[in-house]
Formats: structure tokens, sequence, C-alpha cells
């Protein structure tokens, strides 16, 4: 399983509520503040979801028994 997807989530929430409340720059086509408050959402439901795949995981693997392979790599 990854394990990228909380860390990554996290990242986004932080860098939009940077980007919502810190930043203020005026440009012509965009505002930065809407940047910020989509890459919060997506953050959070990034975030969500992660939680919800990793509590899947969990209780598959506990349900299909305690048999588990461990593979070392070098």
């Amino acid at each position: 399983m990854r394990t990228g997807g909380i860390g990554g989530s996290l990242f986004l929430v932080a860098l939009g509520a940077i980007l919502y409340w810190a930043v203020t720059v005026e440009g012509e086509g965009f505002d930065i503040s809407t940047i910020g408050l989509i890459l919060m959402i997506v953050g959070v439901v990034g975030l969500i979801l992660t939680l919800l795949m990793t509590a899947s995981a969990e209780r598959t693997e506990r349900e299909s028994g305690s048999n588990v392979n461990i593979i070392e790599r070098d």
C-alpha cells in the first residue's frame, strides 16, 4: 500500500491555506484565493479517501486471516 496519500493530502491542504489566507497577489484572469480554496478541498477529499481505503484494507486483511507473507527486499 502506498504511504504518500496522507502526506500529500495534508500538503495540499496546507498549501491551499497559505494561498487562501496568506498570499495577496493581484492578477488578471485568475484569483489566487480561489486556487487556494480548490487545493484545500482537493486535499480534504484526498485525505478522506485515503483514510477510507486504509480502513477498508485493514478490515479485509483481518477478515482474510492472519497469514501474511513478508517479503524482504535487498
